[in-house]
């Protein structure tokens, strides 16, 4: 089955405010995550591929469905989970599963089945007869995705799903959001946590003004828009000084030589990497600029 998401030329526009302009994407299995400021188009074009919203103008293909002309297939092939838990606080676990499952189309022999599954598959089994409104924020998140992973996806989108949780519960589900994209499936998911996106994601795509302006894996990014930088650190890590540098032998080198003699003892040499902070600020800057 095709699984892959390719968009072009899409336009999409509230009133006078063009919240897509042209954006061009194009990815197959694998996570994908989109950065952007708040406002850059980043869930506009979620709700655009999953059928949710009508673009103005462009082309998009879902698992090689068209999503103007194709929505029921492509609502049969993916998964959404957007940026507010939806499950029923009144209904246990296993009564939000079964009756998503039953909604989905399973008898209620399959539908217990599948609810048995997901329960373990996402660490609530010793929670499944608990009433959803006593979870955690962690807990509510990681059963509002099985709730969509219901029926089996080829395509999933998360927007946002990581916010507001713990660094425990985001940890949990960057393993259960991994596992997926271990299984073939394509995952495009937004997130504001620019680490999140250094360290789950096999390819980041930058969002500003509705276009992308930037795409690549997170270190081919933060080697083209990132910057390192030689510090002069005291002995309790206070920045006494630093210079940018390309990376180089030579570059470094000279770098150590400006700022010798800085310091009294205790202080020392520190090399910082780029980050994917670096590069987002490169990007969406210099284009609002």
């Amino acid at each position: 089955m095709d699984s892959g998401i390719e968009v072009t030329g899409l336009v999409k526009s509230y009133g006078d405010r063009r919240v897509l302009d042209g954006l061009d994407l194009r990815t197959g299995p694998g996570i994908l995550a989109l950065l952007g400021p708040n406002g850059a188009g980043k869930t506009t074009l979620i709700k655009v591929l999953s059928t949710l919203l009508v673009a103005d103008a462009g082309r998009a293909l879902v698992g090689g469905f068209d999503v103007r002309r194709h929505p029921e297939e492509i609502r049969r092939l993916i998964s959404l989970t957007g940026q507010h838990a939806a499950v029923d606080d009144v209904l246990t676990g296993t009564e939000n599963l079964v009756l998503t499952s039953r909604l989905s189309g399973l008898d209620a022999s399959a539908a217990r089945a599948r609810a048995a599954e997901l329960l373990e598959a996402f660490d609530l089994v010793d929670a499944a007869r608990r009433r959803v409104g006593s979870y955690s924020g962690g807990m509510r998140r990681r059963l509002d995705l099985a709730l969509g992973l219901v029926t089996a996806a080829s395509v999933v989108f998360l927007d946002e799903p990581t916010t507001g949780l713990d660094t425990r519960s985001r940890q949990a589900l960057w393993q259960i959001i991994a596992g997926l994209a271990g299984r073939g499936v394509t995952v495009l998911l937004t997130t504001q946590y620019l680490e999140e996106a250094d360290q789950l994601a096999d390819r980041v795509a930058v969002i500003n003004r509705g276009r992308i302006v930037a795409e690549g894996s997170p270190n081919e990014l933060k080697a083209r828009f990132g910057e390192e930088v030689v510090e002069i650190r005291s002995a309790d890590e206070t920045v006494l000084a630093e210079r940018a540098v390309d990376g180089s032998p030579d570059s470094i080198r000279h770098a150590l030589v400006e700022l010798a003699g800085i310091g009294e003892a205790g202080t020392h040499v520190v090399l910082r990497r780029p980050t994917m902070d670096a590069v987002f600020l490169a990007l969406t800057e210099e284009v609002a600029a």
